[in-house]
């Protein structure tokens, strides 16, 4: 019975990676909006009831597609920081940022669903959280690792935080980047978000016409974002 079982399990999974990777294919062609289970079904020649018994709606494989992806990514940007040297803040700063540029440009469909437009009718259940914060999490180490270490200095002429706003700042991402003050989260905040408008933009081909060459342009937003959180090289 148990090497009965094994053997379904295993069947179980192979046909489940198949509809993923089928649905995968299904992104690029249909977008999100138009993943069906049914033409999954068609495509494996699988019957339409069978394939609810691995996933029993849209959003469940929706959903399965979604971790997949952010912990793809996570992974990337995981990589990409434990081969910098540690105490190099500026260097892992800049790794993070090219590790989740480079994933996102060889993945793009993955990446619209992740940070495209919102599915309709969907809504992204807890499941997702702990993946989608693995990039941010490598972040909130960078960040308190060059605080302890004396090495996040804020600009010679740093915008003034609004004291309650910097609390709130403090408040939500105490987890994430401990120790780091507030006035340095909300420049973190605003460097992270213009991180992935950045890469939005290239993905999505809002800078046709505007550079020949795109790497030395994101270079110096990696550096100009880096010098406003307050990871710069002496």
């Amino acid at each position: 019975m148990t090497a009965s079982r094994t053997a379904r399990e295993r069947v179980r999974a192979e046909l489940t990676r198949e509809i993923v990777e089928i649905a995968r294919r299904q992104l690029a062609t249909e977008g999100a909006g138009g993943l069906s289970l049914r033409a999954v079904a068609r495509e494996m020649g699988m019957v339409s009831s069978a394939i609810y018994r691995y996933f029993p709606s849209r959003d469940d494989l929706l959903t399965t597609l979604i971790i997949d992806g952010y912990n793809a990514l996570g992974e990337a940007v995981e990589r990409a920081d434990a081969a910098a040297p540690e105490d190099d803040f500026p260097g892992r700063w800049a790794a993070l940022c090219h590790a989740v540029r480079d994933w996102a440009l060889a993945h793009p469909h993955e990446y619209a669903l992740l940070y495209g437009s919102p599915v309709p009718g969907y809504q992204a259940p807890q499941d997702t959280i702990g993946p989608r914060v693995r990039d941010l999490t490598v972040f909130g180490a960078i960040l308190s690792a060059a605080q302890r270490a004396g090495a996040l200095t804020p600009p010679a002429t740093p915008f003034e935080a609004d004291p309650a706003l910097a609390g709130e700042a403090e408040a939500s991402l105490a987890d994430l980047m401990p120790g780091v003050p507030g006035d340095a989260l909300l420049r973190a905040l605003s460097a992270w978000t213009s991180l992935y408008g950045w890469v939005s933009f290239e993905v999505f081909g809002q800078f046709k016409g505007a550079f020949v060459d795109l790497r030395p342009a994101f270079d110096h937003s990696v550096r100009a974002l880096g010098a406003m959180i307050g990871l710069t090289r002496g």
